[in-house]
């Protein structure tokens, strides 16, 4: 149930997810999907986005291999994706209402920040720097240093332990399911941020997180 008295600034630490919880990537991997599909006469699946939305590239690629028996290799697709990406996260993928507000003001309150994100170093720094926010942070965690993907507490863990900090001293902010579950599930106090979540997920999110917010601009009314 929603905590509305949660103050995301009385936290030692605060983790962000990076898609769809700071940058609106939706519609570029929306496109890179439909070109990957296209090049091996497919259409999107609808359901694609939703399946691999947790798993990091490598991960990604070994589902999409098994599931849709292609013949290309997990690295061949991670390198794939990697180019159609790498342009728009440096140029186009811009920060979503009330980002940089908030990174900047849990910092002047001496929060330390993490990333936790599926998003390779190249992809989530070039975005970061695009919007003027990497300096920001005090640490980076990638699930693919971890085991097991946002349905468990891996990345949220390290990116903790980067920070210096125990999960209780944190605040986790993601826009998915499954990393409110694994960031509750590590023992962290969680936001799902609703405009980047699947709209099935919507209640899920409301009803499982700490506290559940249209956009980061929910935080403005504090001063930076």
């Amino acid at each position: 149930m929603t905590d509305r008295s949660l103050d995301v600034f009385a936290f030692k630490g605060a983790v962000f997810d990076l898609d769809g919880t700071l940058v609106d990537s939706a519609a570029v991997w929306k496109n890179i999907d439909i070109r990957f599909f296209r090049r091996r006469g497919m259409d999107l699946p609808e359901d694609y986005a939703k399946n691999v939305s947790a798993l990091d590239l490598r991960a990604a690629a070994e589902y999409t291999r098994t599931r849709f028996g292609f013949s290309d290799t997990p690295e061949q697709m991670i390198a794939e994706w990697s180019d159609l990406a790498l342009y728009e996260y440096s140029h186009n993928v811009k920060a979503l209402p009330g980002a940089g507000a908030l990174l900047k003001g849990l910092r002047s309150r001496g929060v330390r920040l993490a990333l936790a994100t599926a998003s390779s170093e190249p992809l989530y720094a070039a975005a970061l720097r695009n919007n003027g926010l990497y300096e920001l942070f005090d640490a980076f965690a990638v699930t693919g240093e971890v085991t097991r993907g946002k349905g468990f507490p891996d990345v949220y863990l390290l990116a903790a332990e980067r920070l210096g900090l125990s999960p209780s001293d944190c605040v986790v902010f993601e826009d998915i399911i499954e990393g409110i579950r694994g960031a509750k599930a590590g023992g962290f106090r969680t936001v799902a941020v609703l405009s980047g979540a699947f709209h099935d997920d919507v209640c899920l999110l409301e009803s499982e997180a700490d506290l559940a917010v249209k956009d980061l601009s929910h935080f403005s009314e504090v001063k930076v």
